[in-house]
């Protein structure tokens, strides 16, 4: 029994660990918390429902411990009310965008249907292949419906948001593709046949590598707003992207001369694009023009990156910020033009 307690405290806080890695992991607590109490999941190991109550404790408590550690440390150190803001706070739902959701959605159904397939007939089957594994299923379908929430709570509906729905489909459909591979069932449709369903899983994989690949391939060569910078800064400057362009730090190899690496929280920009006739300016973080000014005098930015330069098509000209407006007008001076925006120098 100490040893069960154990692993469900050790589970509930990899958990507590992942939810810090990415925030719908959260959701995936409860189905896997419910599973615990299930009265088939006791039945199953001979436990009594105090043991699956100590056993469903004990991963509660793990998960929360290790949230617990992590909001003191945030807490010693000043920045819990950041850290918050950056995890919740920001992660609001001011608008649902429908389109993105309708296009994306059937996308990613249509690239797994090997797997949607093999999740919906595995679930139609409660003979054998669930064979005293009903708390498994249920468990299960609990974490596909969790992560679906968890997919669309962000109304965002970004491609890899669907990432969180691989893992249970992938394990409902699992016993089923194992029983249709092992011959100890026919297939019921000629494209489930073990050699179609090879080709086709392969397939799958072959197409979401190269799309990824292909991705990562654009991104191989430094942007040249970076590739400027690292040839005219010294490696102590500091700079500043005006924009949601943070790959200019990295291709620079230049630190931040704020802690706003992309300036939402300065503009109050919605992430999921742009929305016709909604004022973003309600959504700017209380404070942080101060806090920009604050980390400018302590390390002022040698240069300064506008990624929107033409106020005709930019979404947040500099002009529209009073701040930073009268900074560029006084200090500085435009030294480059890229493919990614002006940049300016300190005079």
């Amino acid at each position: 029994m100490l040893a069960a307690s154990a692993i469900g405290a050790a589970a509930g806080a990899l958990l507590g660990v992942a939810f810090l890695l990415k925030q719908p992991a959260a959701i995936a607590a409860v189905p896997l918390g419910i599973y615990l109490l299930l009265p088939s999941y006791g039945a199953s190991r001979s436990l009594t429902r105090i043991n699956s109550i100590i056993q469903a404790t004990t991963f509660t408590a793990g998960f929360f411990a290790t949230l617990g550690l992590v909001t003191i440390v945030l807490w010693k150190q000043g920045i819990l009310r950041d850290a918050f803001y950056w995890t919740i706070t920001d992660h609001d739902v001011p608008h649902i965008f429908w389109r993105k959701g309708i296009v994306t959605t059937p996308t990613f159904l249509g690239v797994c249907l090997p797997l949607v397939i093999g999740a919906i007939l595995a679930c139609r089957d409660k003979g054998e292949i669930w064979a005293g594994k009903t708390a498994e299923r249920t468990a299960l379908l609990g974490l596909l419906a969790a992560s679906a929430i968890g997919a669309a709570a962000g109304a965002r509906f970004y491609p890899h948001y669907y990432v969180q729905l691989i893992p249970p489909l992938t394990l409902l459909a699992a016993p089923y593709y194992a029983r249709l591979w092992s011959r100890r069932m026919q297939p019921p449709k000629w494209f489930l046949r073990p050699g179609v369903t090879y080709a086709w899983l392969a397939l799958t994989i072959i197409v979401f590598s190269i799309k990824h690949w292909t991705g990562l391939a654009s991104r191989r060569a430094p942007s040249q707003a970076g590739r400027y910078l690292f040839a005219h800064s010294d490696p102590a400057d500091r700079i500043f992207v005006w924009g949601q362009s943070p790959d200019i730090y990295l291709d620079a190899h230049r630190r931040p001369a704020c802690r706003y690496i992309t300036t939402f929280p300065l503009t109050g920009y919605v992430f999921g694009g742009p929305i016709p006739g909604f004022d973003t300016r309600s959504r700017i973080l209380p404070g942080a023009w101060t806090i920009l000014e604050q980390d400018f005098a302590r390390h002022p930015p040698t240069y300064i990156v506008d990624v929107q330069p033409d106020p005709k098509s930019a979404h947040y000209p500099v002009k529209n910020f009073p701040i930073l407006a009268k900074l560029l007008a006084e200090r500085y001076e435009p030294v480059a033009h890229t493919a990614e925006g002006v940049i300016y120098r300190m005079r």
